[in-house]
């Protein structure tokens, strides 16, 4: 069946490429809003600044540390050995693969669902195995470790946001003079903050660029990002003339426009390590789709990128964010609970801190449904009644639904393709 591949070898990878571009188109109608959604929300930046911003920084994420070679299968989540004598069947599949989670991530952006892109893509690809090919070739271990993070990661998230909210508004908010507390604490949010984000984009950001760090040598680099940005934060914040004489409310607003500072940066960082880390979900499939056909039906557990698929993912990703992003920002942003700078930096941090953890400890992620229960956990914070119980069960129901959605549109497609070529 190596003489259907070699025959059929440039359709297939025009169409694995077209597939994998509304797959990042996807990537950034949907999953985009974890790094804007709370800074929109919270009206730090406006949507177009987001935008411009997302764009740059995801676009910068995605093309400059997306890596020159990535895992053949995502996630590891089948065995490649099922595939050796028939490799065709992997190539219909990655293929089917894509346009499911492409299809399925339109829809739910449509709908303004925040969705995993990473569990649409690991949907779809056991869908097409499991039935396609064979139930043993999937690691079922690892699906199982997904939906149990379903739980673990918003519950973490949340948690971390709940009690940094709670500490702003103890140490500063709830007292007699706000401002002056500001002054004297916000600094060391900042350097918290100059170290979660250095980490994260260290740990998910730079490691395709060929800058390996050890764990002491990231956690080094961090602690002295840290520093200079906590003494930064505390020259900026003198330099700023506040009346000290304001009433209360006026106090509020300008230790908000401080938070509000803080919301670009951490937007700006956690912009570039989600380009980085989930453009891999749009370009994996294809380069192995482009890796197999070029090779004559040779499966490599990694393949090497071709120019063209990292710039194809990195534009596909800029693209659906700026024509489709605006709805599952709202979500994000707005509809959970109301945010401001204060509580959408609580939320941003305790999403960036649990991707410390989760990449320390190996613990499936996705940063869709961190970023949400970090916002419930904001929203708790100031009560049960602060959140919207009609958008929170939606998002949940869509997070259940999307590995079968993916799973079943993929079977549909898997059949057709391998009807179409063989």
């Amino acid at each position: 069946m190596v003489d259907v591949l070699i025959t059929n070898g440039p359709w297939l990878i025009a169409i694995a490429a077209a597939f994998g571009f509304l797959m990042a188109w996807g990537i950034g109608a949907n999953d985009v809003a974890n790094a804007m959604g709370t800074s929109v929300g919270s009206n730090a930046i406006t949507i177009k600044q987001a935008i411009i911003i997302a764009m740059i920084f995801e676009f910068a994420g995605a093309y400059l540390a997306g890596g020159e070679v990535t895992s053949t299968i995502r996630k590891g989540i089948i065995d490649s050995a099922y595939f050796v004598d028939s490799p065709e069947l992997l190539v219909y599949g990655m293929i089917s693969a894509l346009l499911a989670a492409g299809i399925w991530l339109v829809v739910a952006s449509a709908l303004g669902w925040p969705v995993s892109t990473t569990h649409s893509i690991v949907g779809a690809i056991v869908g097409f195995a499991a039935v396609g090919v064979s139930a043993d070739s999937v690691a079922w271990s690892k699906v199982l470790g997904i939906v149990g993070s379903w739980i673990i990661t918003p519950a973490i998230s949340g948690f971390i946001a709940f009690t940094i909210f709670q500490s702003v508004q103890k140490l500063i908010f709830n007292t007699d003079n706000p401002l002056e507390n500001a002054k004297r604490y916000v600094p060391f949010y900042m350097a918290l903050a100059g170290f979660v984000m250095s980490l994260v984009t260290i740990k998910k950001g730079l490691k395709h660029v060929g800058l390996h760090f050890t764990n002491v040598e990231a956690y080094s680099l961090a602690v002295f990002i840290a520093i200079l940005v906590g003494i930064g934060g505390m020259i900026a914040i003198r330099r700023l003339k506040m009346s000290q004489s304001a009433d209360r409310q006026t106090q509020f607003g300008n230790v908000e426009k401080v938070f509000a500072i803080l919301m670009i940066v951490t937007a700006c960082c956690m912009a570039f390590a989600h380009g980085s880390n989930d453009v891999a979900n749009a370009i994996g499939p294809l380069a192995a789709v482009v890796s197999v056909v070029n090779s004559g039906g040779e499966i490599a557990s990694k393949a090497e990128l071709v120019w063209w698929i990292l710039p194809l993912g990195a534009f596909g990703i800029v693209m659906g964010l700026a024509i489709f992003g605006k709805r599952v920002m709202q979500t994000i942003g707005k509809n959970i609970t109301h945010l401001t700078p204060s509580r959408g930096f609580a939320a941003e941090l305790a999403a960036a801190s649990t991707v410390v953890i989760a990449s320390g400890t190996g613990l499936p992620i996705s940063t869709t449904q961190t970023l949400v229960g970090a916002v419930l956990g904001v929203g708790m914070a100031r009560g049960i009644a602060a959140i919207n119980i009609g958008v929170v069960r939606n998002i949940v129901v869509s997070w259940v639904v999307t590995l079968p959605a993916g799973a079943g549109l993929s079977i549909i497609f898997f059949f057709m393709i391998k009807g179409i070529f063989s």
